[in-house]
């Protein structure tokens, strides 16, 4: 089991037991890369590493995850690597599910679903957004599906091979790492197999703050996954960026009609002419907005109105971001551009 780990105090201590808490039936690991962190996540590992020797922590100084993914791989001893995260939790019996699963289906790895929980009322909305069409698209290690052949797992647990010999985690990709780790395994003939009985709870972010930063990489970063592998962008992609453009050209458009029809109500009188330039530039946000409004009035029955009250703002702060990220990630993130930019 290989975690990358930077600033994870609060959950840490949850995911780690989740993890040796497992019921395989032979060896079992878990080799920490503790990155740079501001609160006692190093001390915490230090404690618990001296109480357990399946615990291994090695150094992770550029705090990133892949390369604090491949640090942990390349201290690892088993032919099985399952990734894991500090904001995950695995339920009871998840590894020897997942490992009979590899054996029986001969992929290169395998994994479920990425189950959301919060909370706190936000975390419930952002819970509910992440495990939702409207929130994520149709990915099935978010929504859920059918088992089968996909692009790309939630913490995949792979046969160390498969890894090896596509040279492990592309260090110069700062987010969608499994995503790209993934694509060059099935490029090399290697399956990546979902398994909708798999199932990590996954504690979503505590803040707007935070969710916003993380979507923003997200998307910086996935454009830069595209522009890599090219023919890789699919819809669920593109409509975030597509929805932020077509705002900002409703704006735009806002903008320029409204100086275009004041003019003419002034040479012509026509008084009309500037609500009705206004009503077509507000259209695009104005359908957004009542989009998203509608999409909570739809869940008020299944959550707590504390959270219902929150999904609008966490639906934008998701497209948003993750939109805005993709359309602004510059070139020269791309490895051999030069700048090697965190993101």
């Amino acid at each position: 089991m290989v975690m990358p780990v930077r600033n994870e105090e609060l959950s840490l201590a949850e995911s780690v037991r989740s993890v040796l808490g497992q019921d395989y039936p032979g060896e079992l690991e878990i080799v920490l890369a503790v990155g740079p962190s501001r609160d006692r996540t190093a001390a915490f590992l230090e404690r618990v590493a001296a109480s357990d020797r399946r615990i291994i922590v090695v150094p992770n100084p550029t705090g990133q995850r892949p390369g604090g993914l491949n640090a942990a791989i390349k201290a690892s001893r088993h032919a099985i690597v399952a990734r894991v995260d500090g904001h995950a939790v695995l339920p009871p019996g998840y590894l020897r599910a997942a490992v009979r699963e590899l054996e029986q289906t001969g992929a290169a790895s395998v994994g479920g679903i990425m189950a959301a929980q919060g909370v706190t009322p936000f975390q419930q909305a952002v819970a509910w957004a992440m495990t939702s069409p409207y929130g994520v698209g149709a990915a099935r290690f978010r929504t859920g599906g059918h088992p089968g052949s996909v692009d790309s797992v939630c913490l995949g647990v792979y046969r160390r091979g498969a890894i090896d010999r596509v040279g492990g985690y592309d260090e110069t990709c700062r987010r969608a790492e499994d995503w790209e780790l993934d694509h060059r395994i099935r490029r090399a003939g290697g399956v990546i197999w979902f398994q909708p009985e798999l199932r990590v709870t996954y504690r979503p972010r505590s803040s707007v703050r935070a969710l916003a930063e993380q979507y923003f990489n997200d998307g910086r970063w996935r454009r830069v996954v595209a522009r890599q592998h090219s023919g890789t962008n699919n819809a669920r992609y593109l409509a975030p960026p597509v929805a932020v453009l077509a705002t900002a050209l409703g704006a735009l458009a806002l903008g320029a009609l409204a100086g275009v029809a004041g003019l003419a109500a002034l040479i012509s009188g026509a008084a009309g002419a500037w609500p009705a330039a206004a009503a077509c530039g507000l259209a695009v946000p104005a359908l957004y907005v009542a989009g998203i409004l509608g999409v909570a009035a739809m869940t008020a029955r299944r959550m707590r109105r504390s959270a219902v009250a929150w999904i609008p703002a966490v639906l934008a702060t998701m497209h948003v971001a993750w939109g805005i990220g993709f359309l602004t990630s510059p070139r020269s993130l791309l490895p051999g551009t030069g700048s090697s930019a965190t993101g």
